[in-house]
């Protein structure tokens, strides 16, 4: 059996493994490239090539400066102007939705576009009357438009980068993309405002993600009477009262006034029995009793705000997470009281239930003796947030909600912003202006993200999105396949045959409707990497421009719009939306039509045959 004929037929078992979507994508990828080598198609190099390449690098990269953006409380800020602007206009609040995703990914990526602004849309649909369902597939369609603004805003942007280097020596700017993506953003926001009401469905999910966004105010009103706030007090450098016992300055307000801790700035607990100047005092009762102490004690409340970063409960520096008594745990028989400092040294209980209410054994917020701990019994802890990220990961106890999550969701531009911001900045410059190849200028993103402790180590490994690693890797030397057997040329010819061989636009329609049917059923990623040789060939076999036919191709591998298996980012969107299989062909297919005009006919306008 001849090279060719072996190479279709692997190609053939590759599309229909990735259609039956039983066998992970991963073991498809790694299998298929295994296999290329059994048939001694590729050598033993040439079949792990694709785990050394610039693009997985890249890529890579590109996950780490993702998270670095997410953790930076970027996306909450932006999610907080979502709120803001949006109003009660439908077109005006899917016309934002759309934008801010579009920018989003063309930041970090379809999926991590959608995966950050998820929750928001949906909690957002709750809080207007709205279905999701209405919101959310706009939402996932401007990611994939979105995906064409830059060239960071896809994997498959970085493939057609490399193609065009390696086929005409010349690159696509990271801006050109935005030629096509454009038109296609403004044609799907249009679609989505006019034609989405009666096409997408009105039903409501089974389930929502959960809502963290006033989560310092739930807190408040779960462990304290509804007239009390939770304040820090800060002693000025200037305070008569530095050096005194703290046991000194309470007794004419106890009762009014409860004292919980004595942090520092960043909320870290201090073991002190005497004020300081720079102490901060965690205090709670009602507003008007805690002014007047401060008044009276020359001291400052800290200005907080009635939105997430509130209560003296969370800030950029410190914040809460609560923990259920496991079973069997330690702490089972242990003294624990409102103010005391763990074990650790670095966090203190705020607060102590019992079965949701607070022990009555003790009358006041004071230091002393308290209760005996039991299982199931909870506790409200406060520290900075890197302490609650090491010390709530413990066998003795559950965590409720991740003091991670709280942050990214209640912190918007966190203390990381402003290096985060200035990083990416940096990474699109080095990108715009080629001083270096974009997988170095990814890679030194990644490296300054961590190193200006934007992401710690952790985060930036857990940050890899390892199927879409692998499967890049693994299906490199199937498409690097397609071409040394000469698959390619035939399949080019096969398809220059069909379509007369006459009108070049009849050649662009065949590269944009093959890639786009496989879009549908395989990854896009996986989808490219198969018709670049294909239409590489098709190029120079019809005398038309590389950069002609790799535009088209990077136009239809971005309409993967028909299937809910057709991107991760579709499948996200439809549980939480309530979406069934046969609801995405409905408003996808209007979609199509656009991506087929700007494919076919757009492209060749702004990159000439």
């Amino acid at each position: 059996m001849s090279d060719i004929a072996v190479m279709l037929l692997i190609l053939t078992i590759t599309i229909v493994i990735f259609v039956w979507n039983k066998i992970p994508v991963e073991i498809v990828a790694l299998g298929i490239a295994l296999l290329l080598f059994t048939t001694g198609i590729i050598d033993v190099n040439e079949t792990f090539s694709g785990f050394g390449s610039q693009t997985v690098i890249l890529i890579a990269a590109l996950f780490v400066v993702t998270e670095a953006i997410d953790a930076a409380g970027i996306t909450t800020w932006m999610g907080g102007l979502l709120v803001r602007f949006a109003g009660d206009s439908r077109p005006r609040l899917i016309a934002l939705i759309m934008a801010f995703t579009a920018f989003l990914t063309a930041i970090i990526s379809v999926n991590g576009a959608v995966a950050a602004l998820l929750p928001m849309v949906v909690v957002l649909a709750v809080r207007l009357g709205r279905e999701p369902g209405q919101l959310l597939m706009p939402m996932a369609f401007a990611a994939h438009a979105g995906s064409l603004l830059v060239l960071t805003g896809s994997p498959v942007n970085i493939l057609i980068l490399e193609a065009a280097l390696d086929a005409t020596g010349r690159g696509i700017g990271f801006f050109e993309f935005a030629l096509v993506g454009l038109p296609l953003l403004a044609g799907t926001m249009v679609a989505a405002i006019y034609v989405g009401p009666k096409l997408l469905p009105r039903r409501l999910p089974d389930s929502t993600p959960k809502d963290l966004s006033d989560h310092p105010r739930v807190i408040l009103s779960h462990y304290w009477p509804e007239e009390h706030e939770l304040l820090r007090l800060h002693v000025p450098a200037d305070s008569p009262h530095a050096g005194e016992p703290i046991a000194g300055v309470l007794p004419g307000v106890r009762g009014e006034v409860h004292l919980l801790t004595v942090q520092d700035a960043d909320g870290r607990p201090l073991a002190t029995e005497t004020l300081e100047s720079g102490n901060y005092l965690v205090v709670r009762g009602a507003p008007l009793a805690i002014s007047a102490f401060a008044k009276e004690h020359d001291m400052v409340v800290e200005a907080t705000r009635t939105g997430s970063v509130a209560c003296g409960l969370v800030s950029k520096s410190f914040g809460v997470a609560e923990v259920l008594v496991a079973p069997r745990s330690n702490l089972i028989g242990t003294d624990i009281y409102p103010g005391m400092v763990t074990a650790s040294g670095a966090l203190v209980v705020l607060a102590h239930q019992r079965a949701g209410q607070a022990p009555t054994s003790r009358a006041a917020d004071t230091v002393g003796p308290g209760t005996r701990i039991k299982a199931g019994d909870t506790l409200l802890l406060q520290g900075s947030w890197q302490a609650l990220d090491k010390h709530t990961l413990d066998q003795n106890v559950l965590l409720v909600d991740s003091p991670d999550a709280i942050r990214r969701q209640t912190v918007p531009l966190g203390p990381g912003a402003v290096p985060a911001l200035t990083v990416l900045l940096a990474m699109v410059v080095l990108m715009t202006t080629n001083v270096v190849p974009a997988a170095v200028a990814a890679l030194l993103a990644a490296m300054a993200m961590v190193l200006c402790r934007v992401v710690t180590m952790g985060q930036a490994h857990r940050s890899m999105a390892w199927q879409t690693l692998i499967l890049v890797a693994g299906m490199i030397p199937l498409s690097a396949a397609i071409t040394k057997t000469g698959t390619a040329q035939m399949l080019a010819d096969g398809i220059i045959t069909l379509t007369g061989g006459g009108s070049r636009y009849l050649l662009l329609f065949g590269i944009f409707l093959v890639t786009a049917v496989l879009g549908q059923l395989i990854s896009n990623t996986a989808t490219a990497l198969i018709i670049i040789p294909i239409a590489l060939s098709i190029a120079t076999e019809a005398g038309l421009s590389p950069l002609t036919v790799l535009m088209c191709v990077s136009v239809a591998s971005a309409a993967a719009l028909l299937t809910p298996i057709a991107t991760p980012a579709n499948m996200m969107i439809m549980r939480p939306a309530g979406y069934k299989f046969g609801d995405y062909w409905k408003f996808g297919g209007v979609a199509m039509v656009l991506y087929l005009a700007v494919g076919v006919f757009l492209v060749p306008v702004i990159w000439p045959f």
